[in-house]
């Protein structure tokens, strides 16, 4: 066979290895994108260096859902850890760097404490009042573990803080912050003598940020 009658079925294959390629590409970007939508990752920019959230979507939906619309409306831009304790917590998400407290018109987010996932050092959990479900807009980031905080029962005592992500760059950042001096403030007993900033607050859409 001649040199010409090869070459259609060689362009054929040819093409089709392409398309092949093509659509494995594709089909790994969906995945990744799927990948990424499961576990959103927030930065938080501070005044004392850079902590990347790793967010549990599966896990906690509807808490996930509820601080990624805070974070894209920009909500945790220049506010304040207000409640620092050594050896268990630094909490977000109510104070503003202008001594203002920060208010949200949303809904207070059901308590997803039942999750499975636990308080242990380095995870991030949602904030609330005594009640289960007043969690708002104030997340904590647990120093050490934390298992009185883990979800019990299902009375007001045991409900426990819902976990909803893991500090994946930064816990160095945390413990500097944790360590920082602390004096009663504005009805503040936990806060840093020195603000210590959330400057920017934001959902990273690559490897890089």
């Amino acid at each position: 066979m001649s040199c010409k009658a090869r070459r259609p079925r060689f362009v054929a294959a040819a093409l089709l290895s392409l398309a092949a390629m093509g659509c494995g590409t594709a089909e790994r970007r969906r995945t990744e994108a799927a990948a990424a939508d499961r576990t959103p990752t927030v930065v938080l920019e501070t005044t004392m260096g850079r902590i990347v959230l790793e967010l549990d979507r599966a896990k906690a939906p509807m808490t996930v859902a509820h601080i990624l619309t805070h974070v894209q409306a920009g909500f945790y831009d220049s506010v304040v850890f207000h409640r620092v304790i050594p050896h268990f917590i630094i909490q977000a998400g109510q104070l503003h760097v202008s001594g203002q407290t920060r208010g949200s018109s949303s809904q207070p987010v059901p308590n997803e404490a039942r999750n499975g996932l636990l308080n242990l050092r380095g995870s991030v959990a949602m904030a609330r009042g005594w009640q289960p479900h007043l969690g708002a807009r104030e997340f904590f980031i647990n120093v050490k573990d934390n298992p009185g905080l883990n979800f019990r029962d299902s009375t007001v005592d045991g409900w426990g803080y819902a976990v909803f992500g893991r500090v994946i760059e930064g816990m160095d950042v945390v413990d500097r912050i944790a360590a920082a001096p602390t004096r009663p403030s504005g009805g503040y007993p936990n806060l840093p003598v020195t603000p210590i900033v959330i400057t920017r607050a934001y959902v990273r859409r690559g490897p890089s940020g």
